[in-house]
């Protein structure tokens, strides 16, 4: 845990301002960590009076890491849906496997899984540890941590991925802690060293100023969280050949002290922006919630859907399902429209990787023009409905 000692901190604010994760802040004179925590390490490289430590992640014994092999992906499956990150992972997974040398596996739990095994191994996967029960239908923390670290104490792979969801960022880290392994959240690109067969796993750091290589040299198996729509998935072959393994583990794994009522799907205004190849996205500049209905024309015109920054979500113009960014989601469609973006570092992390970026800003030095495809300087609320009208013209004709 992050420990922070009252008596040295001078409440300077250097920790709050390296926390990517907007974790720490200043409270009263001296510094307060939430639950956003990674235990990255960022904030105790830099406090200058030494007033923050980690505890607790000190190994206690010397890992065999001979006895560690193969590359695992978790697939995440939950309202009888596969996510698309776990197609994703398999990807970068495949990749990770042929340079080791080693088999890729899919971890698939769940309730009536049905044919999602044959899929998994269609997009890349050799093998698939299937573990199907009705007491799994509801995801908990409790019982799908304790499945996944039954398998892996048992059958050692060398490298667990899994995505920075909802559910991979909530039981993830509690799989890490108790097999004592280190974990990277967040990555954006991850790679064998080619001298140990090490895994790079490189993510932002520092407010995603720089980007940081972690290494876990001596811990297995090395553990990395990966948004969506970061990697690329490999085209569905039925033609692959697979082992689909029914697994069975101890019962009382499967209990958990939290009871599902219901589980409810939440009904948002909009599709999921993850899957959407058109974004159109609105920030600060567009001075209020008003500003919105602007931008959802523009979007329904272009048969899209609608993005927003972090500063807009924070105001409250709109909820966050819709915000990009590091501390938003990762999004990579084929056309983003940024309207009054500005392009704060934290938001272009999370759409840089679109295929076309059109950006319209009234202030020509804006940092979003540096990635964008299209620059259109001017005053959105006069740019804007000519592209609706240009857009609707073109659909008439």
């Amino acid at each position: 845990m992050l420990i922070i000692d009252k008596d040295l901190c001078i409440g300077c604010g250097l920790c709050e301002a390296s926390c990517a994760f907007a974790a720490i802040e200043v409270v009263d004179g001296c510094a307060v960590v939430g639950d956003a925590c990674t235990l990255c390490g960022a904030c105790v490289e830099s406090c200058e009076v030494e007033a923050l430590r980690i505890e607790g992640g000190e190994k206690t014994q010397v890992v065999d890491l001979n006895a560690w092999s193969g590359v695992w992906v978790y697939a995440e499956y939950r309202h009888n849906e596969l996510a698309q990150v776990a197609l994703e992972l398999l990807g970068a997974g495949r990749k990770l496997a042929d340079a080791r040398g080693v088999s890729l596996t899919a971890v698939l739990i769940g309730s009536e899984t049905g044919e999602t095994a044959q899929k998994l191994i269609a997009h890349g996967a050799d093998r698939v540890l299937r573990i199907d029960s009705p007491e799994l239908l509801h995801f908990s923390d409790e019982a799908y941590g304790g499945v996944l670290t039954q398998l892996i104490q048992e059958q050692k792979p060398e490298i667990v991925l899994a995505g920075a969801t909802a559910m991979g960022r909530s039981f993830i880290p509690a799989v890490a802690n108790v097999l004592g392994a280190g974990l990277t959240a967040d990555c954006t690109e991850l790679d064998i060293r080619e001298e140990d067969g090490a895994l790079l796993q490189t993510r932002p750091a520092f407010g995603g100023n720089i980007m940081a290589t972690i290494v876990c040299p001596y811990s297995r198996p090395q553990m990395a969280t990966v948004r969506p729509k970061v990697m690329r998935e490999l085209e569905f072959d039925a033609t692959r050949s697979g082992e689909a393994v029914d697994c069975t583990v101890q019962p009382e794994l499967l209990k958990s002290r939290v009871r599902v009522l219901e589980s409810v799907v939440a009904d948002q205004d909009d599709v999921n922006i993850q899957e959407a190849d058109i974004l159109v996205a609105g920030g600060r500049g567009l001075d209020s919630e008003k500003g919105f209905a602007l931008i959802r024309e523009l979007a329904g015109a272009l048969n899209g859907s609608v993005a927003a920054t972090r500063a807009a979500v924070d105001a409250g113009w709109i909820k966050y399902p819709h915000q990009v960014g590091q501390t938003g989601k990762t999004v990579a469609p084929k056309l983003y429209v940024a309207c009054g973006v500005s392009g704060a570092i934290q938001h272009v992390a999370g759409m840089q990787s679109a295929e076309t970026i059109v950006a319209i800003n009234r202030d020509k030095d804006a940092p979003i023009f540096e990635v964008a495809d299209f620059a259109l300087v001017g005053d959105l609320y006069e740019i804007v409905p000519k592209l609706i009208r240009a857009v609707e013209e073109q659909r008439s004709s």
